[in-house]
């Protein structure tokens, strides 16, 4: 399969793929561009998950590339961040979901959980046999997860009882399984499980009427009185320092996301400037509209800098916090400028779902929050600059 790269890719990142990492990008480009992009605004209007996505994913590989279990080939953190730029494109909400699935659920195992845990489950979730979910953010608890996690666990003999709500669960509608994490009555430390949807005492409700990310399913989540075995207790996540460390993970693929949400915007912007015809020309023939597009360029191409130079040093094992932080909140406030400019330069057409750049502008919002807040990453950067916490 020929791969040809992006227009906006302007600085040519994706030349520094390896010729089959190029390759299972382009399978993964066809099959977003003649599949998944002609249903998503009608999915998005519905407020529906599209499940027809899900078989393809796994059968492209899109679910699998980054565990030693499941990877078809060697790849490099580069090529998957850019996996999740080509998802989120086309759709954030498609890429939202493997996010999930991939990232923050598959990551907990990969991360925190026992080689028999490994071997059970990761393949299991990288085929799309189990649909994960990941709950760590609670009604009273987001950014201050670290001190402020009030789901209990407490372990009677062989088994764990967890009680607590969790809330902005997504996938957590359709997901069998949801990585829950809670603190240890008897130590006061986070753990977490690999809790079966199935399980009795557990509830997930779909959070209604969201104005981004609508064909995500987010749910609240009750456990009452949920009875877990040991052997579904991450045996490996000792601590809140081991469920940052799946986020270290995830919060740079976030970054990549909010990359490819700003391309997505600024691809449609640009094909409208093309089509469009005022005052007898295309609008991109006016210096404004021009300059409209080239902000938008400017942004991407210093975000995709960033996250590219953030995955290499991934693949050299050198991660740290506030890379990952920085690229978090600089990406995803460029993506807030980039994703405005395109509506503006479609005028009154970049509110409506039919020229695409509406569900963008919309879906941006979300990416802007979740994953920490452009305002927690910036006090992770802060303390890496300073020496000094000022998170309160």
């Amino acid at each position: 399969m020929t791969f040809e790269p992006l227009a906006s890719d302007f600085y040519s990142y994706e030349s520094e793929l390896s010729d089959r990492e190029k390759g299972a990008l382009a399978a993964i480009r066809e099959w977003l561009e003649r599949d998944v992009k002609p249903i998503v605004n009608g999915y998005w209007e519905r407020a529906e998950f599209p499940m027809e996505v899900v078989k393809p994913l796994a059968d492209l590989g899109a679910l699998s590339f980054a565990w030693d279990e499941t990877k078809p080939f060697e790849n490099s953190a580069v090529f998957r961040g850019f996996v999740a730029l080509e998802l989120a494109r086309v759709d954030p909400s498609v890429g939202t979901f493997v996010g999930v699935q991939n990232g923050l659920a598959t990551g907990s195992i990969a991360v925190a959980g026992s080689d028999e845990q490994r071997r059970e489950w990761i393949p299991r979730l990288a085929s799309g046999e189990v649909i994960g979910a990941f709950g760590l953010t609670e009604p009273l608890s987001g950014s201050d997860s670290a001190r402020g996690l009030q789901t209990t666990a407490r372990r009677e003999g062989d088994e764990w009882v967890l009680n607590g709500q969790k809330r902005w669960i997504g996938n957590a509608t359709f997901s069998d399984i949801t990585i829950v994490w809670a603190k240890d009555e008897a130590d006061g430390q986070v753990k977490g499980f690999i809790v079966p949807t199935s399980t009795p005492g557990y509830e997930a409700t779909k959070i209604e009427g969201k104005v981004s990310l609508r064909m995500v399913q987010n749910a609240d989540i009750t456990l009452t009185d949920v009875r877990v075995p040991e052997s579904l207790r991450l045996q490996n996540a000792n601590s809140f320092r081991d469920t940052a460390a799946v986020l270290r993970q995830t919060r740079a693929e976030v970054a990549w996301s909010a990359v490819g949400t700003a391309i997505g915007a600024y691809e449609a912007a640009v094909r409208y400037s093309k089509e469009r015809v005022q005052f007898g020309k295309p609008i991109g023939a006016h210096q404004l509209v021009q300059d409209l597009l080239v902000k938008c360029l400017g942004n991407i191409t210093a975000s995709l800098g960033m996250v590219v130079r953030v995955s290499e040093m991934l693949d050299r094992g050198e991660p740290r916090d506030e890379h990952s932080a920085l690229a978090k909140a600089y990406a995803t406030e460029r993506m807030r400028e980039t994703v405005a400019w395109a509506r503006e330069a479609c005028g009154g057409n970049g509110i409506v779902l039919e020229y695409d750049v509406a569900r963008f502008f919309a879906d941006a919002e979300a990416l802007y929050s979740y994953e920490g807040t452009r305002e927690m990453n910036t006090l992770i950067v802060g303390r890496a600059i300073t020496g000094e916490a000022a998170f309160v």
